[in-house]
């Protein structure tokens, strides 16, 4: 028997079949489309569970005026907590005009409007629909809030409130009121006081006060811009400025 020339194979390679071809084909092209699955559900999850959280949990919102400075300043974006939200005394809050505050909003149309109503509506953008408002809560339920003592400053339940919070400078004292607040309701005052078209300025509508269920929830956290990030801390006005 002779033997197989040097460099020759002693046996011949297999050759696969075109079946076998065609199989290998449609196994990475089923690869691509698996993976290209998994990436929609991961991220349809992502955006479900996005939405689920500015609904139920928290949500952010954008602060377009300056009438809460210098706690909140044109531009920030805050972070709103909103489960079993009991406003108190002195909480920043968020909630919904009661009663035409606002100037009807020029929402953004075409491409931008859209992706801004799928941005805000998944919690990647802040809310900016000019429907909702952020101040403080100056007096609750049976709160009688007077203005003013002989200092200018703010008498709630006929103690004078201590507000370091206040824009430095600014008067309190714009419009002369006393309100007993209505169960149910609040009273709302901006930190800049001289710049915030609050409670004082709709005393002929339920003497400027707000139903308690308009408040979406209470400010927590100023987000945006990072040289900004900050917890916010609440006072109810009558211990000295400690957060209560």
């Amino acid at each position: 028997m002779s033997e197989p020339a040097e460099g020759s194979p002693a046996t011949p390679p297999a050759r696969e079949t075109p079946g076998e071809e065609r199989h290998a084909g449609r196994g990475g092209g089923g690869g691509f489309w698996h993976a290209l699955r998994e990436l929609v559900i991961v991220v349809v999850a992502a955006l479900v569970i996005s939405a689920l959280v500015r609904t139920f949990l928290l949500q952010a919102f954008w602060v377009p005026s300056g009438s809460m400075e210098q706690t909140l300043v044109r531009g920030d974006r805050i972070l709103v907590w909103k489960p079993g939200v009991e406003p108190s005394r002195g909480d920043v809050v968020v909630f919904r005009d009661p009663n035409q505050w606002l100037a009807d909003p020029v929402a953004p149309t075409g491409v931008a409007g859209v992706l801004n109503q799928i941005g805000t509506f998944v919690g990647i953008l802040p809310s900016s629909s000019g429907d909702d408002l952020v101040k403080r809560v100056i007096g609750v339920g049976g709160d009688t809030v007077e203005c003013c003592d002989a200092d200018g400053r703010i008498v709630r339940n006929g103690e004078s409130l201590d507000e370091p919070y206040l824009y430095p400078g600014d008067r309190t004292d714009q419009i002369r009121f006393s309100v007993t607040v209505p169960q149910g309701r609040l009273f709302m005052m901006g930190d800049h006081r001289s710049d915030s078209a609050d409670s004082r300025y709709h005393l002929e509508e339920q003497d400027g006060t707000v139903p308690v269920e308009n408040v979406v929830g209470t400010a927590e956290v100023i987000m945006w811009p990072v040289s900004r990030w900050a917890t916010l801390p609440d006072y109810n006005g009558t211990d000295g400025g400690d957060a209560g």
